[in-house]
């Protein structure tokens, strides 16, 4: 049975992001993305100023009048939300853990998605597949989606974002928008990331918090790698190591994202600590303004 409390947890993300997604996002997303192609809608007889290329003559043949293919967006999208549910996860220093970012902006996605009559699924990930939700519509599918990935609890502690990927070109054989969402505290995953992007739109969403990349000075303190087990003390006093500590962590991002761009992944950078609307937005914004 589910607890009470991650019932309300629920509620409150749906009643929240649908409010956003009535606001803001259901013409940022539909804007942004815009089917996988034409399909036939009907035969019309000609006017002048069609394009003679569309002419069906099959149609023109049998009527002695010439007719036209219509046609019209096929506006039907399937969204996969792959998810990192591994221990890192599981760590905050503001308000919300990375894994409540994740699920309240996976909420947003996935009903901006149902908005627009687009199909949802999920594969959750650690080191090993987790869970797998083929796509599908609808409120209760999507409330789905969210109880999962808010009470989930993975067999696996480690981050496998390679396997991950090649999973998804195993399972999901249509062309479909895919919003990775990970801390992506994994190694080497931009090659299949560039062979899964050949098939699918894939999106990079990095949920980090402002501890990952800088240290207060607040003397001795004890920490726990969450996925490997390995506690280490650190002394945040030290200057130098506060200032060596922001030089890593600003080169592991920069590199991180030169690795999307050298693949032409798209990637949005979503913090703990600050809101995800502002980031989201820009992102809509620039895909439609490319597209």
């Amino acid at each position: 049975m589910i607890p009470k409390e991650l019932l309300k947890k629920i509620r409150r993300i749906e009643i929240s992001t649908k409010k956003l997604v009535n606001d803001l996002f259901s013409g940022e997303y539909h804007s942004t993305f815009k089917g996988q192609g034409m399909e036939f809608e009907e035969v019309r007889q000609y006017v002048p100023g069609d394009d003679i290329r569309l002419i069906d003559w099959n149609v023109t043949a049998r009527t002695g009048y010439p007719h036209v293919k219509i046609f019209k967006e096929e506006r039907e999208l399937s969204v996969v939300l792959l998810v990192d549910a591994s221990s890192s996860g599981r760590f905050g220093t503001r308000e919300r853990f990375k894994s409540e970012t994740a699920a309240e902006l996976c909420a947003l996605l996935a009903f901006s998605a149902i908005k627009n009559n687009d199909k949802v699924g999920l594969i959750i990930f650690t080191d090993v597949i987790e869970k797998f939700i083929p796509p599908q519509k609808g409120r209760g599918h999507v409330l789905r989606l969210i109880r999962e990935i808010l009470y989930f609890q993975p067999r696996a502690v480690g981050t496998d974002i390679s396997g991950a990927l090649e999973y998804l070109s195993r399972v999901i054989k249509r062309k479909s928008v895919v919003f990775l969402v990970s801390d992506f505290m994994s190694e080497d995953f931009h090659k299949p990331l560039q062979i899964a992007n050949n098939k699918h739109d894939i999106i990079a969403v990095k949920v980090s918090d402002p501890r990952e990349s800088k240290f207060d000075n607040v003397g001795l303190i004890e920490l726990e790698d969450a996925e490997t087990g390995e506690v280490f003390v650190i002394d945040t006093s030290s200057k130098a190591f506060r200032r060596e500590f922001a030089a890593r962590a600003d080169e592991d991002a920069q590199n991180l994202k030169r690795g999307f761009q050298l693949i032409d992944v798209d990637f949005i950078n979503i913090r703990t600590d600050q809101s995800y609307i502002v980031p989201l937005i820009n992102f809509f914004r620039m895909r439609e303004r490319r597209h």
